[in-house]
């Protein structure tokens, strides 16, 4: 099946969404039941971390953990947004950087002023943008990031998008409550596929559609750490507690040549092995054998591989006994953890 397809269901009794991609699977979500990245709750400040310049938090989901935080006493009220998935057993990561986001819009009520993104060259188009930011706004004292996906968009449609968030974050930051409290939830599988994929695609809501469109048994196939390559090369994606390893194989060629192949083609695979698994921390890539001056050939095709992955990613380099380290946002819940 050629083309893009978004198909929206349920797997497993979650709300799920997947995204095709000439028919192979291309991204994933399932809900869990854990706080959604991007909830934002009234939190109480529990105790410091004494060297790390953090503090533990109370919220409604359990403890949390703020990072660089300054003249906060134990038992103040303040507002956070969950920023990610914590490792089972560890406190859940927070910001006090809230951050309201749409399809077009994001809102950013601490960091003042209009932006628009700079993969939006053509001038006209962005003056345009910036009219109907400033319109909608009027001169309300918040931030706001005009996303790529704004290009060609009808005004109405972005000014409600803008709207809408703005509305959002102006409620949760005038609270004034005191206590635990979650006060905005973060957007589940469908509403960010909506948010997030928007590049052209067929839209299926059909029930079962997981099932007639191959991505239950894509999600099966996920089982397995074993990813195919080319030319019979495989790599294997395989967490442990303290890191991910990522085997790269040969196969029966076993040359110099055979090993650079592999390596740009686990480069390339890479970011979407990572994505669908939904795994982050960090990542050590134990590659097949490849000339030192190939390495840069390497790290090219790695840079270009991750340019277009939305998970924030660090391409950190090599270790002394040659393999290639990455830290990754823990942004998604790991697979495994989903189907277990």
């Amino acid at each position: 099946m050629k083309g893009r397809s978004i198909i929206l269901d349920h797997w497993q009794g979650r709300e799920a969404a997947a995204l095709m991609i000439d028919g192979k699977l291309d991204d994933l979500l399932i809900d869990a039941d854990l706080p959604r990245t991007g909830t934002v709750c009234r939190a109480v400040a529990d105790r410091p971390v004494k060297g790390q310049g953090g503090m533990f938090l109370k919220t409604p989901d359990g403890p949390a953990f703020l990072r660089q935080v300054r003249g906060l006493a134990p038992g103040q009220s303040l507002l956070v947004q969950v920023s990610g998935y914590a490792e089972p057993g560890k406190a859940l990561p927070v910001t006090q950087k809230l951050l309201f986001k749409s399809r077009y819009a994001i809102i950013t009520p601490d960091a003042p002023g209009l932006n628009i993104s700079r993969s939006i060259r053509d001038e006209a188009e962005r003056d345009r943008l910036l009219e109907i930011a400033h319109d909608t706004l009027d001169g309300a004292a918040t931030g706001l990031i005009l996303r790529s996906s704004c290009e060609g968009i009808d005004e109405d449609e972005i000014a409600a998008d803008i709207e809408a968030m703005a509305t959002l974050a102006r409620r949760v930051s005038e609270d004034e409550g005191t206590g635990m409290e979650t006060l905005a939830e973060g957007d589940g599988p469908h509403a960010l596929a909506w948010r997030e994929w928007v590049a052209p695609a067929q839209v299926s809501t059909e029930p079962g559609g997981f099932e007639t469109q191959g991505v239950a048994e894509a999600i099966d196939a996920l089982r397995s750490p074993r990813e195919s390559l080319e030319a019979g090369a495989s790599m294997y994606v395989e967490p442990t507690r303290a890191l991910v390893a990522v085997d790269v194989n040969t196969g029966n060629d076993a040359s110099l040549a055979a090993g650079l192949k592999a390596n740009l083609a686990c480069a390339r695979a890479l970011p979407r092995a990572l994505r669908l698994r939904g795994l982050g921390g960090q990542i050590v890539l134990d590659l097949a054998p490849m000339p030192k001056k190939d390495r840069r050939s390497f790290e090219s095709a790695l840079r270009q591989a991750f340019r277009s992955d939305t998970v924030e990613t660090a391409l950190v380099g090599w270790t002394p006994l040659g393999h290639y380290e990455l830290q990754r946002k823990r942004a998604r819940i790991p697979l495994a953890e989903v189907l277990a």
